[in-house]
């Protein structure tokens, strides 16, 4: 056993490397492998020859189905361990291995919508197909468990939930999440042998997906889960509509509105081999096992040769030394500075005060004490836009450099005006919550690192066409969205005073040599 990947409701999962001889197992069985403990905790016989009866049915349904667009399971084995109480007895899923979620591509994307987003969907549309056909039901389709593979190639993975189809039903433990739950199922009846599930639970859920990945919001309103499903409820008995976001692409609104119908007799009309077809139409894909070769070099960790981001390692899990490692974390110190974040000789003295002298004027009012953070944010990302006195003149123009800022009414606080849940995807792993958002107040260690990573993210994602300074757009992006300057063409009209102060100071803070 190796690290931890992911946890949930249904337990736990670990990496895993194969060291018997090769003849033990199932002949493919992979060198690496995931490990999905079902533990027994306090359970009762009934619950455990539940969970044996999950795993089970899980091994068969992939046993009858390996297609490329489903995890595939290996094997289902048992824990013998009397002197472990709490694993003795407990059941392991053997599963092939994923390189991350869909839910850790969304975050990292930030807001707005995921690169390669058609893509993606058409795969996964692919994979609801082929479970469809073979006559089960998912019943559990979230980010979550839409895995990306090594070859940059989609699953679906966490069958728990699945049902197999007796007709037009199946019948399946009530433990779906509620923000991908048709609201006929927020309502159902549960009877001895569970809920009754249909194949449009699965439509439903892949409308929801779609929004997500393609407008980077969820459908319904609400800031809660709580509120959302109201909203669902309400939408569903028709005293609400169903208001898709304008940053959907053209062609989709159409394909999610059918998806998120009122009722699952209006979403039988559209079956899962019917949507691919119009999916794949839309994303400009056939049945190809890969992703688009940009997408792809992302999640594989190789950027394309315009956007060179340092991003997250594409693993679920990552260390915090590499971690920092990666993002230049050093908090200021009184002493002298490190020289390959200086932009000075390393046989010079770098005090505080000149750290990164080369690349940040030192005499025009950028604080001492952030210095090193704004030039190491910078040099965190090789994309030409993103320089130190670009991350200065955004902090100028966010706060005058005010690292108690606090904006409840527009939700943002510190120095960068971060908004908790826009934060969260933009830190490294030693810095996130156990669960939910971070809490602010952000310091600056935190918010100024954050900044610049978000910088790499969206400057490369602005079309090259738009007339203007390119470093002047991206800080109007930071304030808005990559998507709102690319659909207006240029800097929106309500952030032009900014952009004129992001302008006024970027060009008071950048080297007479590099103006």
């Amino acid at each position: 056993m190796r690290e931890p990947l992911a946890s949930g409701a249904f337990g736990s999962v670990y990496a895993a490397r194969r060291t018997g001889p090769e003849t033990d197992g199932p002949p493919d069985l992979p060198t690496t492998a995931a490990l999905k403990f079902l533990p027994t905790g306090t359970r009762t016989p009934r619950q455990l020859r539940h969970l044996e009866e999950l795993a089970h049915r899980e091994l068969d349904l992939h046993r009858r189905l390996r297609r490329p667009r489903l995890i595939r399971m290996y094997e289902a084995l048992t824990v013998d361990d009397p002197e472990r109480p709490e694993l003795d007895g407990a059941t392991v899923l053997v599963l092939e291995r994923a390189q991350e979620s869909l839910d850790t591509l969304i975050e990292r994307a930030g807001p707005g919508p995921v690169p390669g987003g058609p893509a993606l969907l058409a795969q996964i549309c692919e994979g609801l197909a082929q479970l469809h056909q073979a006559g089960w039901v998912h019943g559990d389709l979230k980010p979550g468990n839409v895995l990306l593979m090594p070859d940059c190639s989609v699953r679906l993975g966490d069958f728990n939930l699945a049902a197999e189809l007796e007709g037009t039903h199946a019948y399946s433990p009530a433990f779906s999440t509620p923000d991908y739950t048709p609201p006929e199922l927020l309502w159902s009846d549960i009877g001895e042998r569970g809920q009754q599930i249909r194949t449009t639970a699965d439509i439903w859920a892949f409308g929801v997906v779609a929004h997500l990945v393609l407008a980077g919001t969820l459908p319904m309103p609400g800031a809660t889960v709580a509120a959302r499903r109201d909203a669902t409820v309400r939408y569903a008995r028709g005293t609400e509509e169903l208001r898709l976001s304008p940053e959907l692409p053209e062609g989709w609104r159409q394909i999610l509105r059918d998806c998120l119908a009122r009722s699952h007799e209006e979403r039988a009309e559209h079956s899962a081999r019917a949507l691919l077809r119009r999916v794949e139409a839309l994303a400009g894909v056939g049945r190809s096992p890969r992703l688009p070769r940009r997408l792809a070099r992302q999640l594989s960790g190789r950027a394309p040769r315009r956007s060179r981001i340092l991003l997250p390692a594409t693993v679920v899990v990552v260390t915090a030394a590499v971690a920092s490692a990666g993002y230049g974390l050093g908090v200021l110190g009184g002493g002298a500075g490190g020289g390959s974040g200086g932009g000075g000789s390393t046989s010079e003295k770098v005090t505080p005060a000149t750290y990164g002298k080369d690349e940040l004027r030192t005499d025009a009012g950028v604080p001492v004490a952030y210095r090193k953070l704004i030039v190491d944010a910078a040099h965190s990302c090789t994309e030409e836009e993103v320089t130190p006195a670009l991350i200065a003149a955004l902090l100028k123009a966010e706060s005058n450099f005010d690292p108690d800022l606090s904006d409840p009414a527009q939700d943002e606080y510190g120095i960068a005006r971060w908004t908790p849940r826009v934060l969260k995807s933009y830190l490294p792993a030693d810095k996130l919550p156990a669960s939910g958002n971070p809490v602010p107040p952000f310091p600056p260690d935190v918010s100024i690192p954050a900044a610049g990573r978000y910088l790499c993210v969206i400057a490369p994602r602005l079309d090259p066409g738009l007339p203007g300074d390119p470093q002047v757009l991206a800080a109007a992006a930071y304030r808005t969205s990559f998507s709102r300057v690319n659909a207006v063409g240029g800097v929106p009209s309500e952030y032009r005073e900014y952009a004129d102060r992001v302008a006024r100071y970027l060009k008071e803070y950048t080297p007479a040599r590099e103006k």
